[in-house]
């Protein structure tokens, strides 16, 4: 019987112990030659994490000052902004800044209107086509889902943006491209977006590289997983409903048995 057992799983043991050299494989390919990103303290990491608010609407005020003049986020309409502490009025007077195209109108004709809470982020670029071709052929990503993209998505993107330097001096850099500490491969198309004080913060907090790298890593990992606090929430729950339904089980139990020997 034990030698039938043993054949049995023989083959599931081969399928994990392969399985676990490919995603090894993979991922040492998709790291390149660039070192792990160092690891950092979130406020919404762990089961009782949250995300901080504060710094998630500096996040805001960076992509929106910084990053949407390239890319975009898709999956964030303005009355998602509820969710990191705006209030109806400030969501109103968001998206009234954008212009949006709208219609078509009774003649036919699209037009452009101020934005509605309903309404998308705007795109910097029309389509796809026009995003590539203003950026040497290759669209910049989205940054929707962007802290989701990577094992340790927020560790990853703050390195990336806190990775610039000077390139070795035995490496030349193309044309067009930027040494990243952390990039695979080290060379990335995309400039070094972040300056010391590159913005102003309304609520006075000094914008160093590494606060603003900060802040709109928090933003993105909001925009990936806006649930994630009423996820954690219910989990809390789940588990506290399991352990009170674990002891009462355990008292019936004992009280059937009692008289059992």
């Amino acid at each position: 019987m034990a030698i039938k057992v043993k054949v049995f799983y023989a083959p599931l043991l081969a399928i994990f112990v392969i399985s676990g050299a490919w995603i090894t494989a993979f991922n040492v390919l998709a790291a390149g030659t660039a070192p792990q990103p160092p690891k950092q303290d979130w406020s919404f990491s762990g089961m009782f994490g949250t995300f901080d608010r504060p710094s998630t609407q500096r996040g805001l005020q960076v992509y929106r000052e910084v990053c949407a003049g390239c890319h975009s986020l898709k999956q964030v309409d303005f009355r998602h902004l509820a969710g990191i502490g705006y209030s109806e009025n400030q969501i109103k007077a968001f998206a009234a800044e954008a212009d949006v195209v709208d219609g078509p109108n009774d003649e036919g004709e699209m037009f452009e209107r101020p934005g509605i809470p309903a309404d998308q982020l705007p795109n910097p670029y029309p389509n796809k086509k026009a995003a590539a071709a203003s950026n040497n052929g290759k669209a910049p990503p989205d940054l929707s889902l962007m802290t989701k993209a990577r094992f340790n998505g927020p560790d990853y993107v703050y390195a990336l943006l806190t990775g610039y330097v000077d390139a070795p001096p035995e490496l030349e850099v193309p044309d067009g491209g930027n040494y990243n500490t952390y990039y695979p491969g080290h060379i990335i198309a995309m400039a070094n977006p972040l300056v010391d004080d590159g913005v102003e913060y309304q609520d006075g907090t000094k914008a160093s590289i590494e606060q603003q790298a900060r802040d709109v890593t928090t933003f993105l990992s909001w925009t990936a997983e806006p649930e994630l606090e009423a996820r954690k929430a219910l989990g809390i729950k789940v588990l506290i409903f399991l352990i009170i339904l674990t002891a009462l089980l355990y008292r019936v139990k004992k009280v059937i048995w009692r008289d059992v020997q």
